[in-house]
């Protein structure tokens, strides 16, 4: 029972479609209908708003965050992996909007900052690296949550590991249609207007 209560509080926590939320509050409209369709900072930056896309990034991951920090406060540190969970999983599929939602890097790395952070910022420094010599948020995304569940294995042992491995195979899921495009070399680089979406 704390596990399966810990994994919907995290779904609660991070099916709050903070994109959505922040540019329809700006007078933008609905960004499902502006670019890749996604709520994501990626896609919100498609708007031309930068202050926007960097509060949906921060926001994201915020609700990720939040979600293993109250897990582990409620019920311990296994209830705080299964909310952390259960917040990617909301992002991706939240009930509000069809169980149609973002792709969870912002949220994912939320996750692994609070359940152990050594692990979150190496791999959100592996996504500034990947993204800032090869310019495609995708690609950067895809290389971080790949060596996550490594650094986790390093860094935090094989509880954490297991929450990376599993964010990071949603994170795959989700970026099919990146993947095709970037085995295809049609994937935009970061700035472009394209219907694709990374975070």
């Amino acid at each position: 029972m704390p596990a399966f209560a810990s994994l919907l509080l995290g779904y609660l926590l991070g099916s709050i479609p903070f994109g959505l939320l922040l540019t329809r509050a700006a007078g933008l409209g609905d960004i499902r209908t502006i670019g890749s369709g996604n709520i994501g900072a990626t896609n919100v930056l498609r708007t031309g708003r930068k202050s926007l896309a960097a509060a949906t990034l921060l926001l994201d991951g915020a609700k990720g965050a939040a979600a293993v920090l109250l897990g582990r406060w409620i019920a311990g540190p296994d209830a705080a992996l299964w909310a952390g969970l259960g917040a990617v999983v909301g992002h991706l599929f939240p009930v509000w909007l069809g169980f149609k939602g973002g792709k969870g890097v912002a949220t994912g790395y939320g996750v692994l900052i609070a359940a152990a952070w050594p692990v979150g910022i190496a791999a959100g420094a592996i996504w500034l690296v990947v993204a800032g010599l090869l310019r495609r948020s995708s690609l950067a995304a895809l290389v971080s949550f790949a060596l996550a569940p490594i650094l986790a294995w390093a860094l935090a042992g094989p509880g954490v590991a297991l929450l990376a491995l599993a964010i990071g195979a949603l994170v795959f899921g989700r970026h099919y249609a990146n993947i095709r495009r970037l085995l295809a070399g049609t994937e935009p680089r970061i700035g472009q207007q394209h219907s694709s979406g990374a975070v």
